[in-house]
């Protein structure tokens, strides 16, 4: 395990051991999924999964425990899940669970921050049409939906998760033992999950509208770099961050990040300055020249 140190608010600077995954599910399809008529009968965190849905999710199961047991290599590893409180993410989970035996669980809290995005209590889909076309023209991370919640809402909660997850990490709230490989698997929803990354990995609003919604029961791994960084890039091809709508410049970012060692800044991630100053010139000494000398006839105060 790679060893950190965290600094919190509430509780002494202490050693920690970095998770080596996180892993992000989105729940096996739904009622809802299969039938937008659901949503105007049924509340939206009642909304069953199909049988489909439950199928996904077993299999979705036994692909993570490849992921978390190295294909069966790996002997010291355990799980810790998060739950959004939903029908839908509950009763994926019990079958996500399936695959694993019970000695290999650490526990699971159910965690409303991240639940689905408030569409506006029951759904009427002749309304939501136009809701939605609405959303497009408006944008889609700010548009709030009558009396429900915008992408930036889902955004504030998310980021106040994740202060918890890692006060969880800091004063190992898991139970778990520093010679084991702890992994954490959220199972929650498409949108809250592509927030989750986006409030990670420092993402823009214009990249996270460019990013896909995961398909039923698909997960993205982020796992620990060489140097202690988190990167999608561990464990996922150029080809799938592609398909999910990431830009050339993320794919780079997220393989820097797969070596770098913690804490570090990519300075070659133009998105950090270019998005607000690439109508500046790069300076260099004959600049500064320049400032300095127009400067010498400037009045004095």
């Amino acid at each position: 395990m790679i060893n950190g140190t965290a600094e919190s608010t509430d509780v002494p600077t202490q050693k920690y051991h970095l998770p080596k995954r996180i892993i992000l599910v989105r729940h096996g399809e739904s009622q809802g999924n299969k039938d937008d008529a659901a949503y105007s009968v049924t509340p939206d965190y009642k909304i069953p999964l199909t049988a489909q849905g439950i199928e996904q999710a077993k299999q979705a199961g036994s692909r993570i425990l490849d992921v978390v047991s190295g294909h069966g290599s790996s002997e010291n590893w355990k799980v810790y899940f998060y739950v959004s409180p939903y029908a839908r993410t509950r009763s994926t989970l019990r079958e996500i669970g399936r695959a694993f035996p019970k000695n290999r669980m650490l526990g699971v809290r159910e965690e409303c921050r991240v639940r689905e995005q408030d569409f506006g209590n029951f759904q009427v889909a002749e309304r939501m049409k136009v809701i939605k076309e609405t959303r497009e023209r408006f944008g889609r991370f700010f548009y709030r939906f009558p009396e429900g919640e915008s992408a930036a809402d889902v955004y504030d909660r998310v980021s106040h998760f994740l202060e918890t997850l890692w006060r969880d990490v800091d004063m190992n709230r898991h139970h778990h033992n520093p010679n084991e490989e702890l992994n954490l698997v959220i199972v929650s929803h498409g949108l809250a999950s592509r927030v989750f990354l986006m409030k990670w990995f420092k993402w823009t609003v214009e990249q996270f509208e460019y990013l896909n919604n995961l398909g039923n029961c698909e997960f993205r791994v982020m796992e620990l770099g060489a140097g202690g960084e988190y990167s999608l890039a561990v464990h996922h091809t150029d080809e799938e961050m592609l398909e999910w709508g990431m830009s050339p410049e993320m794919i780079a970012d997220q393989k820097w990040r797969a070596n770098a060692n913690r804490g570090t800044l990519n300075d070659h991630c133009p998105w950090y300055l270019d998005a607000f100053f690439d109508h500046l010139a790069d300076s260099n000494d004959k600049d500064d020249e320049d400032v300095k000398s127009n400067n010498s006839y400037l009045p004095l105060a």
